[in-house]
């Protein structure tokens, strides 16, 4: 019997298996916040590397600025602009990935807290950790689609520059 179901019926948790499965309900979305918090440092790692590279591209874009406008030059200039492009874009897909998972993160904790307190409290409401749980899951889905599209630019940015070499 599912603990959701068993809450329904047998609204006594004072029991030790009846503890022992509110706790384990409650520490499930462990899993969750552990996925969440390591992709958090993977996509904050990333989003600092992209930072960096856009400051890369514009400390080479500055002494080019007065330069002589030279074919090989205007090329350069070109792909280094493309290239700053790219980064601008991974920026703003890592930074919209973060803040999913960061949404993902509090839901999953929620998912969490409303577990306990609608063991505790013998409440109707069982269906309020079932929602916090979805939508975080839905959350995390989205960022998984977002750092999917922006390794995909990274891979087009690393391409582009190949080429131009």
């Amino acid at each position: 019997m599912s603990l959701i179901r068993h809450l329904r019926y047998n609204r006594d948790v004072t029991t030790f298996p009846d503890a022992i499965s509110v706790l384990s309900a409650m520490i499930t979305p462990a899993v969750l916040i552990s996925a969440c918090g390591s992709l958090i440092l993977a996509t904050s790692d990333r989003l600092s590397k992209a930072v960096m590279r856009t400051r890369e591209i514009s400390t080479a874009l500055i002494p080019r600025a007065n330069d002589q406008r030279a074919e090989g030059r205007e090329e350069e200039r070109r792909m280094l602009f493309t290239q700053l492009d790219f980064v601008t874009t991974r920026s703003r897909l890592l930074q919209r990935a973060l803040s999913r998972l960061y949404g993902a993160l509090a839901f999953f904790v929620g998912t969490s807290v409303a577990i306990g307190l609608v063991a505790i409290t013998s409440s109707k409401f069982t269906v309020v950790p079932i929602a916090l749980g979805l939508v975080g899951a839905g959350l995390l889905l989205y960022a998984a689609f977002l750092l999917i599209k922006e390794s995909r630019f990274a891979l087009a940015a690393v391409n582009e520059e190949m080429d131009f070499m």
